[in-house]
């Protein structure tokens, strides 16, 4: 028995059902409430230090924290939100409720830590949310996103761009994002990372089968006679009859042009006599 599952049999009466509807129903009170005046988003944000010093609550409202609206608004944030919704619900069918509140919770006690790292830093959930993008995608790369509702894009290719955005700001980036991608992208190694390694291995099989293939396709054929005085075969002139002398010894093969005229092989004994 694996280690998640004897996690999940000691402690899976404690994961929460549809826990993507109720993140995204939090977030959406959230915003709701900071475009009505009630709220402050930025008492939303992770900052270590404040935590340290009181409060406590941003450890557990960092969570509930909305997506920023971006160049296209609160349109970008309601998408965003049904796209958690739906990847997270079909993580959660694929998995079970433990794993993927395992995995959830996962991201976020390593976004959390890292926090603590860089304690005056502002940290949010977008690379956990970000996390949940690329398991679905891993599960489901042939899965389709109409782009702006009419461009239909595979989500593996989507996720290549999340990949190289977030290779592009580890590098370029300060270090409290560094280690937020650095995070999310453990979580995501965490429940992966044995996926990777064999679907690495079957691809190396397949790669050397087709290219055994490829070698033996354009391989050049062998020839089944071969004169044993001029070397010509029945590959180099197909039009000639080659014959087999019965007094060489070894079965040696001529052509026309040499099957009378040639002098026979000894054999090794009668060779050594002489």
């Amino acid at each position: 028995m694996s280690l998640l599952d004897r996690l999940e049999r000691i402690f899976g009466r404690l994961a929460v059902p549809n826990l993507s509807l109720y993140l995204v129903i939090g977030q959406v009170f959230v915003l709701l409430s900071a475009l009505l005046g009630l709220l402050d988003l930025s008492y939303f944000v992770l900052r270590s230090e404040l935590a340290l010093h009181g409060e406590w609550w941003r450890l557990i409202t960092m969570i509930f924290m909305p997506p920023p609206p971006g160049m296209f608004g609160y349109v970008f944030v309601a998408f965003a939100w049904y796209m958690f919704f739906l990847m997270g619900g079909a993580l959660e069918g694929y998995w079970g409720e433990f794993r993927y509140n395992l995995f959830v919770f996962t991201g976020y006690a390593l976004t959390v830590a890292v926090a603590f790292i860089t304690p005056y830093a502002p940290t949010t959930n977008l690379f956990i949310a970000g996390s949940v993008f690329l398991a679905f995608a891993w599960l489901n790369p042939d899965f389709e996103l109409a782009i702006f509702f009419i461009l239909p894009v595979k989500i593996k290719w989507l996720a290549l761009i999340t990949w190289i955005a977030n290779a592009y700001y580890f590098f370029t980036g300060s270090w409290p994002l560094r280690l937020q991608i650095l995070a999310s992208v453990g979580n995501f190694l965490l429940f992966f990372s044995r996926d990777i390694v064999q679907t690495m291995r079957y691809r190396k099989r397949v790669m050397a089968t087709s290219a055994t293939r490829f070698a033996a396709a354009n391989a050049e054929p062998e020839a089944r006679h071969r004169c044993h005085v001029c070397g010509k075969t029945d590959l180099t002139n197909p039009e000639m009859d080659f014959r087999y002398c019965s007094k060489c010894a070894g079965d040696e093969c001529y052509c026309p042009d040499h099957i009378f005229t040639h002098v026979h092989v000894p054999a090794k004994s009668e060779a050594a006599k002489k």
